[in-house]
C-alpha cells in the first residue's frame, strides 16, 4: 500500500518533503503546456473584453481616426518588443512568477514585494473581477434590450464564472488549457466575423470615416493625452508576458516561449488593427464615442436579426481572459509565498491533482470581494499606471543585468536597442499622465507604497513574538490539512 505522506508542515517536515529520492516520485509543477498551449494562453489572456470597448478610450485621448489606428499599431509592435525582453528574462530566470521573479533578482526583495503586494490588491483580481462582470453584463444584454441588467444579476452570473474557472484551474492543468484553447479560438472568430462585416461595408462604398481628409481631424498633439490613449490601446494587449507566469510549466522553455510570442502576438495585433478599421468603417466617430460597448453597438447597425451574435461572441471571449487571468496570476502569488513573501501555506500543490490549490483559493476569495463594490471600476483608471511603472522596473532589471551580471546564461538574448527603447516608451508613459490626471498617478503610488508597512512587519522582523509564529505555523498546518496539499518538491532556489 502506498505510504501517505506526512501532512504537517513544520520546521522538521519541510526538509523531508522538498528532497525526495526519485524526479518521478516528486510533488511539483509539471511541464504538460505545448507550443500551442502557450499560444493560446496569451491570446486567451489578451483578447479579453479590451477590444470590445477600448476603442472608444483610443479614440478620445487621440482625438482622430489615423492617430487611433497609429496607436493601435504601435502598441501591438511595443507588446511585442516587451514581449521578446520577457522571453530573454524568462530564460535567464527560468522561475515562474513574471515581474515578481525579475524584480526579486535585480533588485531585492522590498521592490519584489511591492510588486507582488500592488498584484495582490489591484492588478490581478480587478482585471479579473472586471472581465467577469463584462462577461455577465453581455450574457444579459439579449434579455434586457432596452434597460441595463440588473445590478445583483450581473455579480452573481460574474460570481458563478469565477467560482466555476477557479474550480477548473483547480482539477487539472491540462483541463485549463484545454478550456482556453476552445475559447482562444471563439474570440478570433468573433473578431474575424467583425472584420469580414466591416470589409463588406466598405466593400459596398460606406467607407467615409477612412478618407484621409477626415481620418487626421482633431488629432491631438498633447503628450499627456497620449500617453492615455496609450494606455486605452496597452489594456487590450494586457497580457503579452502573461506565458512567463507559467514558465515552468511549459515544455522546452527555450524554444517553445518566444515561439508563442512570435506566432501570438504579430496575429493579433494584425486582426486588432483590422477589427478597428472595420469599426471606423461602420460607426462615426460620434457613434463610437457615445457607445459603452462598441462592439455591440457595431452589431446592432450591421447584423439586424442576428445582432445577438456580438453580445454572444464578446461572452466567449470574456470567459477565455477570466480563465486566463485566474490560472496565470495564482502562479504568481504561489511563486511569492515560494519566496517568503505570503505564508507558506500559498506555497503549496495539492497532491492529487498538482496544482496551487491553496493560491487559487485565495485569488478567488479577493475578486469575489471586488465584485462586492462598484467603486471596482475606478480601479481600471489607475490599473495601467501602475502596470507600466512595474514593467519599466523589470526591463530597467534587465538591462540592470546586462550589466552587472554578464555571466549568466541567455538562451534567448534580445539586440540591446530593444530594451532600451521598452525602458525609454514605458517610462514615457509613467512620467505623462501626471500633467493630465494626477491623482491616477496619486492613487497607485499610495497602494504601492501602502505595502511598506506590511512589508517591514511581516517580512523585515525577524524576531517576532513567539504566540505570532505559533498562530501562522497553525494557520499553515490547517491549511495543508484542508487541501491535502505538500511544498513544490521541484523547487530548488
Amino acid at each position: 500500500m502506498e505510504k501517505k505522506p506526512n501532512l504537517k508542515l513544520s520546521a522538521e517536515s519541510l526538509p523531508m518533503l522538498e528532497k525526495n529520492e526519485s524526479d518521478e516520485s516528486q510533488t511539483k509543477l509539471k511541464r504538460e503546456l505545448g507550443l500551442m498551449d502557450g499560444a493560446s494562453i496569451i491570446i486567451g489572456i489578451i483578447v479579453g473584453s479590451g477590444i470590445f470597448v477600448s476603442p472608444k478610450g483610443v479614440l478620445q485621448y487621440s482625438g482622430s481616426i489615423g492617430l487611433s489606428l497609429i496607436i493601435w499599431i504601435v502598441s501591438g509592435l511595443l507588446s511585442l518588443v516587451g514581449a521578446l525582453c520577457y522571453a530573454e528574462l524568462g530564460t535567464m530566470i527560468p522561475k515562474s512568477g513574471g515581474d515578481y521573479a525579475y524584480i526579486l533578482d535585480a533588485f531585492g526583495p522590498l521592490p519584489s514585494f511591492l510588486y507582488l503586494w500592488s498584484a495582490l490588491l489591484v492588478i490581478m483580481p480587478t482585471g479579473n473581477a472586471i472581465t467577469a462582470l463584462t462577461f455577465a453584463n453581455y450574457v444579459l444584454e439579449p434579455f434586457y434590450p432596452e434597460c441595463e441588467p440588473p445590478t445583483d444579476a450581473v455579480r452573481i452570473i460574474a460570481a458563478m464564472l469565477i467560482c466555476l474557472l477557479t474550480a477548473v484551474n483547480c482539477q487539472n492543468v491540462k483541463m485549463a488549457a484545454k478550456v482556453q484553447g476552445v475559447f482562444s479560438i471563439t474570440k478570433v472568430l468573433a473578431l474575424v466575423l467583425i472584420i469580414i462585416a466591416g470589409l463588406i461595408h466598405m466593400i459596398g462604398g460606406n467607407a467615409q470615416n477612412l478618407s484621409l481628409e477626415n481620418m487626421m481631424q482633431d488629432t491631438t498633439t498633447s503628450p499627456g493625452r497620449i500617453a492615455l490613449s496609450f494606455y486605452s490601446g496597452l489594456f487590450s494587449y494586457a497580457g503579452w508576458n502573461s506565458l512567463n507566469f507559467v514558465t515552468e510549466e511549459l515544455k522546452e522553455p527555450n524554444k517553445n516561449l518566444p515561439r508563442a510570442i512570435y506566432i501570438s502576438l504579430p496575429m493579433i495585433t494584425v486582426i486588432y488593427v483590422l477589427a478597428n478599421i472595420a469599426y471606423f468603417a461602420v460607426l462615426s466617430p460620434t457613434e463610437l464615442l457615445s457607445s459603452s460597448a462598441v462592439a455591440v453597438t457595431f452589431g446592432n447597425k450591421l447584423f439586424g436579426v442576428m445582432r445577438w451574435i456580438m453580445p454572444f461572441f464578446v461572452a466567449c471571449s470574456t470567459f477565455g481572459a477570466v480563465n486566463g487571468g485566474i490560472f496565470a496570476s495564482s502562479r504568481l502569488f504561489f511563486v511569492g509565498a515560494r519566496n517568503g513573501h505570503m505564508p507558506k501555506s500559498m506555497a503549496l500543490i495539492n497532491i492529487k491533482h498538482l496544482t496551487p490549490i491553496p493560491c487559487l483559493i485565495l485569488l478567488c476569495l479577493i475578486t469575489l470581494g471586488l465584485l462586492t463594490t462598484s467603486d471596482v471600476y475606478i480601479l481600471i483608471n489607475f490599473t495601467s499606471f501602475v502596470e507600466s511603472l512595474f514593467l519599466t522596473m523589470s526591463v530597467g532589471g534587465l538591462l540592470y543585468l546586462r550589466w552587472k551580471k554578464p555571466e549568466l546564461p541567455r538562451p534567448i538574448k534580445v539586440n540591446i536597442v530593444f530594451p532600451i527603447l521598452f525602458f525609454i516608451i514605458c517610462g514615457f508613459l509613467v512620467i505623462m499622465p501626471v500633467f493630465e490626471e494626477p491623482h491616477v498617478v496619486g492613487i497607485g503610488l499610495a497602494i504601492i507604497l501602502s505595502g511598506v508597512p506590511v512589508y517591514a512587519v511581516f517580512i523585515g522582523w525577524r524576531s517576532k513574538p513567539t504566540w505570532l509564529r505559533q498562530g501562522i505555523l497553525t494557520m499553515d498546518n490547517g491549511i495543508q490539512k484542508l487541501f491535502y496539499a505538500v511544498p513544490d518538491d521541484g523547487h530548488q532556489d
